[in-house]
């Protein structure tokens, strides 16, 4: 009985951490690890013209420093090699099957997808209100020149306190019109842009996807934005970065 029982913890399957997509034909950096305090080795499991990057899927795995680095580094080194549909930290699947059927069940879409991204990064941008320059706010919001005005006359802490709400309201308002401006512009340089989730603070997060070639244009012209701008809206570039934002609805676990 219990040799029998030890022949099936054996067998049983192994969940695998899965870093990305790529094709089939592609060889995977050397020296690379993954995830976990003792990495597994990376292998790819191959369905048709495609394959998915894994590896043993480590046990009590947690969003740490080392392991969301070693996830983002080795998506970046995939990238830098050729296309690759990454996957967020923490893909997890149940056994080696389950990622060969989703990679056949969705081979057009992720074959679609890895043409969309060749040769291809993105770049995420986040606007928060510039807090200087408050004398040109007083000219230009009524709102902010009245308060100003009551505060001086009859200086206290409701007065202050309704003065500062409107400061940053008016900052606000005046960084997401600037931004709107920026995005415009942007867009003109990317071949793609998506809306990222809300940041408490931002008044804009949006990623960009655009040729490697384009890369040194358009951090040139998010410094000449930020450099016109600067008295309105503080932005904030950070890239290039695997494509997250423009593959994910094509594979999942």
């Amino acid at each position: 009985m219990a040799e029998s029982a030890a022949i099936a913890a054996t067998a049983a399957p192994r969940s695998v951490y899965v870093y990305g997509v790529v094709h089939a034909r592609r060889v995977l950096p050397p020296g690379r690890t993954g995830v976990g305090e003792h990495p597994a080795p990376l292998r790819t499991l191959r369905a048709g013209e495609l394959a998915a990057v894994v590896s043993d899927a480590p046990a009590g795995l947690r969003a740490k420093r080392r392991d969301l680095l070693a996830h983002q580094e080795l998506s970046l080194a995939l990238a830098a090699d050729g296309p690759v549909l990454p996957m967020r930290f923490g893909m997890v699947a149940p056994d080696e099957e389950m990622v060969r059927r989703q990679l056949e069940s969705s081979h057009g879409d992720c074959l679609a997808a890895l043409h969309r991204v060749d040769g291809r990064v993105e770049m995420n941008l986040k606007a928060v209100p510039a807090q200087g320059d408050l004398r040109s706010l007083v000219r230009e919001d009524p709102e902010v020149a009245r308060l100003r005005t009551a505060a001086r006359r009859t200086p206290g802490y409701e007065t202050s306190l309704r003065l500062g709400e409107a400061v940053a309201r008016g900052l606000t308002r005046r960084a997401t019109a600037t931004a709107a401006a920026v995005l415009a512009e942007l867009s003109e340089v990317a071949d793609e842009r998506v809306a990222g989730p809300e940041v408490p603070g931002c008044v804009l997060n949006a990623s960009f996807l655009l040729a490697r070639e384009e890369l040194r244009r358009f951090r040139d012209v998010v410094e000449r934005l930020a450099a016109e701008h600067g008295g309105h809206v503080e932005l904030r570039l950070t890239g290039p970065l695997p494509c997250y934002s423009f593959v994910e609805p094509a594979w999942a676990c």
